[in-house]
Parts: C-alpha cells; sequence; structure tokens
C-alpha cells in the first residue's frame, strides 16, 4: 500500500471519528456532566492528534493538540463543560474538515480561522492550567507520586473484564424466621450478568421431622459478570453467620486455562469440596460416564452432579459467546468502486442467465432447462448477497443533520430539537448518498416556515421547543422516510392565492388540499413575505422533488393547520437491479418497476374508440385517466384489436399506461442511456434482454408529470386564445 492509500485510510478514519465527535457534542449540551461523552471527545482528539503525525497532517496534529488538552482539563475536574467551549469545539471539528482536503494550504482565509481558533483554545488552557485536581500546566495528569501519566494511559480505552464466579449459598434453616429470603438474594446475583443456577433439595426432611418454618434448601450459583467480588459479597451482607456462602472466581474474560472444554467433571467436584480423591480413584476406570458411576455408589447426589455439569456447559458457553462477538465486529473496508465493479458483474450475470433460460425454452432441451433453473437459482442469491452488501443502516445520514438543526434554529432565534427513528433502516449506498441535498432542503424548509418562535408556541399553548421528528421504514420493497414537524402547519388558502397569482390554476378551480399542496413543489414558487438567509426565493421544493424523482421516488405532504406538517419521501431499496413488468408497443420493449405496479386489464380498440379521444377508462366504478405509449412515443404501426392498460399508483393517485401486450415479470440490470439522452426525462435507462434485444425503462411518475404539464399548457393556450377572440 503506497503513501497515497495510507493517507485515503486515515482520512475515512478521521472522518468517522469526526462524526463520533459531533454526536458526543450534540450530546453534551443536553447532558454537560456525563463523563462518558467527555472521554469519547477526548478520544476522538487523541487519535486524530496522533493518527495526523503518522500520516504527515503535522498542522492538523498541531491543532488537536489544544483541543486535547483542554478536554484532558474537564476530565480531571479542572474545567466545566460549557456553551462555550461546546461551540469552539463545532468550529473546530469543522476547521479539521477543512485541512482533511488537499488544498487547505492554499486558503488563507481558513489558516487565519485556524489561528484564531488556535488562540482562544489557548487562553481556556491558560485561565484553567491552575484549577488543580491533577491538571499540569500541559494539561496531562498526575499520579500521587508526582510523576505525569503517559498520553497512551491515560486515553487506553481497556475493556471491563468479565468474571466468572462460583458461588455455594446454604442460607441457616431458621433464615425464614428472621425475615430473610433466599431468593431475593439469588434473583440479585442472577441480575448481574448471565447466571446458572441449581437447587439442591436433598436436605429436606421426611414429613414425620419436616419443619414448615426451616429452610433446608442450598444452590450453587454461577455468574458471569464485569462486577468484582466485592460486590457479590455485598449481596450476603446481611446473612446470618450460620448461613455457608462460599464465593469463589474460576474465570476471568475467558483466560484461564481449560479452552473450550473447560475442566473435567470430576476436577469441579474436587475443587468444590463435594467429592475426595479416595472417592473418585474408586470409580475411575469403569465403563460408565463419571457422573453416573458417582450417584450409583452413591458418592455424591444427582442434584450436585447437575451444579458440576451447569458449570461446565456456563463457562462452555461464555467462551463462545466471547469468541462469536469478536467475530462479529470484524469487519474489511472495501473501496466503493470496487463494489460497484461487483454490481456490475453480478449484472451482466443476469442478463446471461436470462439469456440461457430463454435458449433452454426454445431448445425444449429439458436437460439444460435443469441447469438453465439451477443457474438461475444461484445468481438470485448472489443478486440478492451483493445488494446486501450495498444496503447501509441510514442513520449516518440522520445523525448529519442534528448538527444542521443545531445551528439553523439558533440563528433563526428558535428552539427545535430533532428526533430520530428507525436509524438502522437499510438502503442502497448509492440512494443515500442522493439522498442527503433533498433531505436538507426539506429540513430547512420546516425549521423555517414550519415551528414557530418560542413565543409564537407559548401563544398558542404549544411547549416553547419545536421537534421535527425523522424517521425511516420499510415499506414492501420501497422506504418511506418522513419529515415531521409540530408547526403551524401548510396555509391552503395563501397557496391556492399564489397559485391563481402565478397563473397555475383559475381562481374558480376545485381542489383538493393535497393537490394544493403540490403547487409548493413548481419552480419558483414560494409564499414567503421576505428574504431571509434560508428560504423565501422559492428555490429548494422543486429541487427536492426532481431529486427524489431521479431516484424513482415519490414525495408526498400533509398538513393541518395549527397542528403540523408531514412530508413522506417514498424510495426504492435499490438502484441497480429492480423487477420490472416487460411490456411491448409496437416494435418496442420496455420495462415498468413492479413496484409501482397496481394490476393490469384489458381493454378492446372499440371501447378506446367509444371514448372519442378521451383517454379514460372506467374500472370497478372509478374513472381511470390513462397514457398512450403509441402516441407519447409517436408509434404509427397498426393497433391490436385488443390492448393493455397497466394501473400504476403515481403521487397517491392511480394512473394507467396502455401498451400493445404485457409479456411478464422481468428481472431487470438498469444500464444507463447516455450523454445524447441525457435529456430525455420520461426515460430512467435501458436494460438488456435474453434475446441481446434493448428494452426502455420507463419512469412512470416523470411520464405523469410531463404529460400533465403539456395538457396544462395546452389548456392555458386555449384559454388565452378565447380571450384574444373575445376581445376582437
Amino acid at each position: 500500500m503506497g503513501e497515497e492509500q495510507f493517507k485515503g485510510v486515515f482520512v475515512e478514519e478521521a472522518l468517522e471519528h469526526l462524526t463520533l465527535l459531533e454526536n458526543a457534542l450534540m450530546e453534551l449540551e443536553e447532558t454537560p456532566d456525563n463523563m462518558e461523552l467527555v472521554d469519547s471527545a477526548f478520544r476522538s482528539m487523541h487519535t486524530l492528534k496522533g493518527s495526523g503525525a503518522m500520516f504527515g497532517f503535522d498542522v492538523l496534529s498541531h491543532f488537536t493538540h489544544d483541543i486535547e488538552t483542554v478536554y484532558d482539563l474537564v476530565r480531571s475536574g479542572s474545567m466545566k463543560i460549557t456553551q462555550e467551549l461546546i461551540d469552539l469545539t463545532f468550529c473546530a471539528k469543522d476547521e479539521i474538515l477543512c485541512m482533511l482536503r488537499n488544498d487547505y494550504d492554499t486558503i488563507p482565509e481558513v489558516q487565519k480561522k485556524k489561528d484564531e481558533l488556535t488562540k482562544e483554545f489557548k487562553d481556556l488552557i491558560e485561565r484553567y492550567r491552575d484549577g488543580g485536581n491533577g491538571a499540569t500546566a500541559k494539561g496531562t495528569l498526575k499520579k500521587p507520586d508526582g510523576k505525569s501519566i503517559p498520553d497512551e494511559i491515560i486515553v487506553k480505552d481497556i475493556e471491563a473484564p468479565r468474571y466468572t464466579y462460583r458461588i455455594r449459598y446454604r442460607p441457616c434453616t431458621s433464615c425464614f424466621l428472621r425475615g430473610t429470603n433466599p431468593l431475593l438474594n439469588i434473583e440479585e446475583l442472577a441480575g448481574f450478568g448471565r447466571a446458572s443456577i441449581v437447587a439442591h433439595m436433598d436436605d429436606i426432611k421426611f414429613l414425620d421431622e419436616y419443619d414448615p418454618d426451616a429452610c433446608y434448601a442450598y444452590w450453587d450459583i454461577i455468574v458471569t459478570t464485569e462486577k468484582e467480588i466485592d460486590a457479590i459479597k455485598d449481596v450476603f451482607a446481611f446473612e446470618d453467620e450460620s448461613s455457608e456462602v462460599k464465593i469463589e472466581v474460576i474465570d476471568v474474560s475467558g483466560e484461564l486455562d481449560g479452552g473450550d472444554q473447560y475442566k473435567k467433571l470430576g476436577e469441579i467436584l474436587l475443587e468444590k469440596g463435594d467429592l475426595t480423591q479416595d472417592d473418585l480413584d474408586s470409580v475411575l476406570g469403569l465403563h460408565k460416564k463419571l457422573g453416573e458411576l458417582l450417584v450409583e455408589k452413591g458418592v455424591v447426589n444427582a442434584d450436585i452432579i447437575e451444579a458440576a455439569l451447569a458449570e461446565q456447559v456456563h463457562i462452555r458457553e461464555e467462551k463462545k459467546s466471547q469468541q462469536t462477538s469478536v467475530e462479529e465486529t470484524a469487519t474489511i473496508r472495501v473501496p466503493a468502486d470496487r463494489l460497484d465493479t461487483l454490481v456490475n458483474l453480478v449484472g451482466e450475470l443476469v442478463t446471461v442467465q436470462a439469456h440461457l433460460t430463454q435458449m433452454a425454452v426454445k431448445r425444449i432441451d429439458y436437460e439444460l432447462l435443469n441447469v438453465a433453473e439451477e443457474v438461475e437459482r444461484l445468481t438470485c442469491e448472489l443478486r440478492d448477497n451483493t445488494m446486501n452488501i450495498r444496503m447501509l443502516p441510514i442513520g449516518t445520514t440522520f445523525d448529519k443533520f442534528k448538527r444542521l438543526v443545531r445551528d439553523l434554529s439558533k440563528e433563526l432565534k428558535k428552539e427545535i430539537i430533532l428526533a430520530t427513528e428507525g436509524a438502522q433502516t437499510e438502503l442502497d449506498k448509492t440512494v443515500i448518498e442522493k439522498l442527503n441535498d433533498p433531505l436538507v432542503h426539506i429540513i430547512r424548509n420546516s425549521i423555517d416556515h414550519g415551528v414557530e418562535t418560542p413565543e409564537q408556541r407559548k401563544k398558542v399553548g404549544k411547549p416553547p421547543k419545536g421537534t421535527i421528528t425523522l424517521s425511516a421504514i420499510h415499506s414492501g420493497s420501497h422506504v418511506l422516510i418522513r419529515v415531521k414537524d409540530d408547526g403551524k402547519g401548510l396555509d391552503v388558502e395563501a397557496i391556492k392565492n399564489k397559485a391563481i397569482e402565478r397563473g397555475l390554476i383559475s381562481a374558480n378551480a376545485e381542489l383538493s388540499d393535497s393537490e394544493i399542496f403540490s403547487f409548493i413543489f413548481a419552480p419558483g414558487f414560494s409564499t414567503a413575505k421576505e428574504v431571509t438567509s434560508v428560504s423565501g426565493r422559492g428555490v429548494g421544493m422543486d429541487v427536492v422533488k426532481r431529486g427524489i424523482e431521479s431516484l424513482r421516488g415519490s414525495i408526498g405532504i400533509e398538513s393541518a393547520r395549527g397542528v403540523g406538517t408531514t412530508i413522506t419521501v417514498k424510495l426504492p431499496l435499490t438502484l441497480a437491479i429492480i423487477d420490472g413488468l416487460l411490456v411491448r408497443a409496437g416494435a418496442g420493449s420496455y420495462v415498468l418497476p413492479l413496484t409501482s405496479v397496481l394490476e393490469c386489464i384489458a381493454i378492446s380498440k372499440d371501447e378506446i374508440d367509444q371514448n372519442h379521444g378521451r383517454e379514460l377508462t372506467m374500472v370497478r366504478g372509478q374513472i381511470i385517466p390513462y397514457i398512450s405509449l403509441r402516441e407519447h412515443f409517436f408509434i404509427n404501426s397498426t393497433e391490436p384489436v385488443n390492448q393493455q392498460i397497466i394501473i400504476c399508483e403515481v403521487n397517491a393517485r392511480r394512473v394507467g399506461v396502455l401498451v400493445d401486450q404485457v409479456i411478464g415479470e422481468h428481472q431487470t440490470v438498469i444500464k444507463n442511456l447516455g450523454g445524447i439522452y441525457k435529456n430525455v426525462e420520461t426515460l430512467s435507462g435501458a436494460t438488456i434482454l435474453g434475446d441481446g434485444s434493448v428494452a426502455l425503462i420507463l419512469d412512470v411518475n416523470r411520464l405523469v408529470n410531463l404529460v400533465e404539464g403539456v395538457e396544462r399548457d395546452a389548456v392555458k393556450r386555449l384559454g388565452m386564445a378565447s380571450e384574444m377572440s373575445v376581445c376582437e
């Protein structure tokens, strides 16, 4: 690996540490006394400093040194977390991001900002350097003997050891009379970690000797926990002196001898004192299991054997769980371009597999068809696994917006918190990368137009702090991402009046609320009375819609006046390979994404002619408009007698697409059309069929929007022509 590759690895790790730092700072604003968060911020800075020096980022290393010193003072108790320190660290984090750029040294404004921040951190150090509690002039800690503790010892993140204890607990027989319940002690031990408990009943008396107020049972408990032995002893602090409590440490983090097999049964029994060496020797050599022999000879009872076997199983499972946790955390970094190459190769394999299946069916070769079916099964598994590799949790994107909400709400003098739900919902990495900008616009819009100021919220009986909820949830082969605010909601009348003013609708048009809300996605549309640094120019929501539609997604709005607004983005899980419906119109083949298809219905040429050019059909009492692919793509060949209408869902509406023939479902590998066709809005790509021919992939959302736009323009031109004729 060359020097540049090493630097690339450092930059990736540095970005991860900066994300951890930002998350810690966001939480520290709410809980400034949380020392775990302080330690997290300190470790991030320390790692950046050390790794930066190692990979030649000396400026970054020197810059983070002073920040690290400040957080070391906080850790030692000489300084408190303040809003000033958090704001300063946020600025430093942004500066470090700039330092990771290749052109950092050539930007004088950024260099000036770095020097100003360095001075502010040094001032903080000078102000608190003599605060005591072990802080020295350099911000390092000291031992009781006055010697400095090296940095690597301070920041070493040592995982807490896990102790496994063997406990023999025999409460005194009169414990019930003293008001003691032994089961409470056992439950407390079980709450410390993973526990194995065996109850012994061999001391219970016969009925003529049985005392109902006496406790005859005793227990063997094996518990694995991070708590030290003093915590175990504290459980039995109020036990009577006549009670037997024997505590032994039998394993520490899986490091003691024994391996997966742990100790043999005889060794455990000897250690616990339940068996003597003579008794053990008397049964060794016989051809039965040791436990069975010991019980048969009456040396120990079955409960004692059960307790020893439970200990074996407990330790074996503990070692296995520790090995599994290590294996689960093993990851490997793979460059994104290699992953994209793998997906492209899988796509080519899907195409070849379709060709093989088609050839086997044509030849009526059953042996070849069996092979083709097996190849299809393996290809599907390979495709699914490859797609899963590309899937990433959307939580990493969600976390970025916490800083956006914090900074923007401060700028607008509002109090807003960002709540997230469904952070583990997974999406294709390409979708996540392209989703960032649309979500930024939506959230900025919610902060500026949606959530009111604290004073306005108090007047209407709302809490002064507003909430924006960012959530994600799977819905079939899609993901629904919602941005919900508890603000003032959209003003239906204001939007309608603006639409009338701009000539988008007539003054007497009757529209539903959802249709009126859709106007905010029109280019240049804004109801804001003032232009702010955030919004008001009518730029943003039209960009959002174009961005979402480029991902083959859709966007919808729900709003209630005075309650809030919810914007829902519906996106496909992946952009690389989709399940489609293959259709024909004329001599051409087309693919509609199967996720948007609801049903297919047959329609005859006579029924189409009876509508006198109106592209409408009745489906179970509902009138549904449709678009003819023949008309849209100017196909002049003879129309078949019977055609098909594919009913699709577009922006929460049912719209049909008229085609000549439905071929069937088709696993579609999406290929770009190239620069020549980049302005063809109704197509999202192409795919290669099994026979080598090309099928165009339709973007149903854009197709419907384009046709509706053309019709609106035609109506507008017709209205203008009518007005001119009246004037004449």
